[in-house]
């Protein structure tokens, strides 16, 4: 299956579609996070439908783009791009976090077709990153290949962020692009109430990493943005803060930390499937 250049209306279809697979599959595992995988769910569309190159699903080129999820724990979202990307059936998101499923609770690398790094410990994703680009521009048969990681906004209150993305910016670390899931909620609370973030910006240039930052579900101005990131990485790396909110797309879910791990029951399903749309 080759990569198709969707526009943008159908690039906001496909991100309902995966909000809408994130649903089913949290509801009929009865667990999950939800809450991360509706604000992610624009930027996964983004790239795996748009902006990344190379990701045929029938031949793993050595020249791809790789793509991490650092904030490991945002499977549905990731699995329901998977699955509609073509990586495997869209069916098997019905055994997600079940014994000896290829889709476990945090992704394994060793299990899951397209996935890149196993990760869930928080914080570790873009020093892989690093790594794989650090490698890619020594081997010729990598040329051109560019490294997407996804942050969470709590996950960036991890040390290990900022020693990764200290030395890519010393370093000037080329074909690294950081994407930072900014939904300003937690596990428990809201990133402010925990640990203040902004500004987000004045910080990762003082890192000396790029900057873009943009509104996390509006899709034209999302996929220009992480265009330019992804040329403008060749010099060294870019970072994209992407302004989301928890729980897009359903109501009763937004902005509530109480659904980042939680996942909808009968009528709780019913009523969120009935905002996302057909």
């Amino acid at each position: 299956m080759s990569l198709t250049l969707l526009d943008v209306s159908e690039l906001e279809a496909k991100a309902k579609a995966i909000r809408r697979l994130i649903l089913q599959t949290t509801h009929h595992a009865g667990m999950g996070h939800t809450g991360g995988s509706l604000s992610e769910a624009d930027i996964l569309t983004a790239l795996f439908f748009r902006v990344m190159r190379n990701r045929d699903t029938a031949n793993q080129r050595v020249d791809r783009d790789r793509f991490i999820l650092s904030k490991g724990h945002a499977t549905p979202g990731y699995y329901s791009t998977l699955a509609l990307r073509g990586y495997f059936p869209v069916a098997t998101l019905d055994t997600f976090d079940s014994l000896g499923s290829i889709l476990q609770g945090h992704p394994d690398m060793h299990m899951t077709p397209g996935v890149e790094m196993s990760s869930g410990s928080l914080g570790q994703g873009l020093s892989c990153a690093i790594g794989i680009q650090l490698a890619a521009v020594r081997d010729p048969a990598m040329s051109g290949v560019r490294t997407f990681v996804l942050m969470g906004d709590g996950e960036i209150q991890e040390g290990q962020v900022w020693e990764a993305a200290l030395y890519a910016g010393a370093r000037k670390v080329r074909g690294l692009v950081g994407i930072i899931d900014m939904n300003g909620v937690q596990c428990t609370s809201t990133t402010d109430e925990s640990v203040p973030l902004e500004p987000i910006a004045d910080k990762w240039r003082a890192f000396g990493w790029t900057v873009l930052d943009v509104d996390g579900h509006a899709m034209l101005p999302l996929v220009e943005a992480l265009e330019e990131a992804r040329a403008r990485s060749a010099d060294g790396p870019v970072v994209v803060v992407a302004r989301t909110i928890k729980g897009k797309g359903v109501s009763f879910m937004e902005g509530r930390h109480e659904w980042h791990g939680k996942a909808p029951n009968d009528k709780e399903f019913e009523l969120a499937m009935k905002e996302i749309g057909a």
